[in-house]
């Protein structure tokens, strides 16, 4: 699903160069939920922002689904990043102004789908996060547990094959970021393949698979033994 093979990332400026990815190396597979911890700039949320192709990199390759994405122009980029991966926030990015429903329908107005698609689409990805009583509510009368919800909703819209979460309880407390985590494992149970970046051992502990980035390399994978199966 994801394969990156010794992918660099350097920032440069006029006195300083920032090497943020070190011959850095890694393969998702298909239907996994994959959790990212590491310290504070060992080079996470870079990681994340390469694999959703929102930011270039400067040596090595890497493959979504099979495609090489390394040569491909900011078109192709976006189109694939389109078709292909949804994003959920630590700062939800919703808009106050709109109620639910046209928040998630931002996104798939963009990618031009018909009115009666989208209405579908909306329903039937809000009715998934439990929110479908309430997608004429403006943000602001929402928790920010229902906030993130709307947040994983409008990514669902897209019906994205690979979802990528940049710390997605960092603002929730304790319990409304055990039902957020809740629900991301129900969505990867129904197929989708999840990388989620957390500062939390707790959480991370939930994902199938743990992936511990130092000084912008892969310094530890750890593959997660399900309670159920430690506790037998």
């Amino acid at each position: 699903m994801l394969t990156m093979t010794n992918v660099k990332k350097v920032f440069r400026t006029d006195l300083v160069e920032t090497h943020a990815l070190r011959d850095f190396n890694l393969q998702v597979d298909e239907g996994e939920f994959v959790a990212v911890t590491g310290p504070s700039g060992s080079g996470k949320t870079t990681f994340l922002n390469i694999a959703g192709m929102l930011e270039t990199f400067n040596g090595g390759t890497y493959q979504l689904d099979g495609k090489d994405v390394s040569h491909l122009n900011d078109n192709q980029r976006s189109r694939l990043r389109n078709e292909k991966i949804g994003f959920i926030f630590q700062s939800y990015n919703l808009i106050p102004d709109l109620n639910l429903f046209d928040n998630v329908d931002v996104p798939l107005r963009y990618r031009g789908f018909d009115a009666k698609t989208r209405k579908q689409r909306i329903e039937e990805s809000l009715e998934i996060v439990g929110l479908a009583n309430r997608m004429k509510h403006l943000p602001a009368q929402l928790s920010g547990g229902q906030q993130q919800r709307v947040a994983i909703a409008r990514a669902l819209a897209g019906k994205p094959r690979f979802l990528l979460a940049d710390e997605p309880t960092g603002n929730l407390d304790s319990e409304m970021a055990q039902s957020v985590m809740e629900l991301l494992k129900n969505i990867n149970k129904s197929g989708t393949t999840i990388v989620m970046v957390t500062h939390d051992p707790l959480l991370a502990k939930q994902a199938t698979r743990n992936i511990f980035v130092k000084d912008g390399q892969v310094s530890e994978i750890e593959d997660v033994i399900p309670m159920h199966v430690a506790n037998a």
